[in-house]
C-alpha cells in the first residue's frame, strides 16, 4: 500500500465521522494490512490533512480531522 491510497482512505473515513474512530476501527474498516500505523506516515497525515488525535477512548487515541473552523 503506498501513502496516497492510506492517506485517501483515512481522510474519507474520519470525513465521515466527525466523532472520530479509533486506529482499530480504522484497520478494521478499512481493511488495513498494519497491525500499528507507520509513524512517520501519522505525521504525515497530521500535516497533509489535518490528523488530530488528541482524546481517548478506553487506552485507544481517537482520530480526528481538524475543524476547519480551527478548533480540534
Amino acid at each position: 500500500m503506498r501513502y496516497s491510497a492510506f492517506r485517501t482512505g483515512i481522510a474519507a473515513e474520519l470525513g465521515a465521522k466527525p466523532d472520530g474512530m479509533t486506529w482499530s476501527e480504522l484497520r478494521e474498516t478499512l481493511h488495513l494490512p498494519y497491525l500499528r500505523p507507520c509513524p512517520e506516515w501519522v505525521k504525515m497525515l497530521e500535516r497533509d490533512i489535518g490528523l488530530t488525535r488528541n482524546e481517548k477512548r478506553g487506552n485507544a487515541l481517537i482520530w480526528k480531522l481538524r475543524n476547519t473552523l480551527g478548533e480540534q
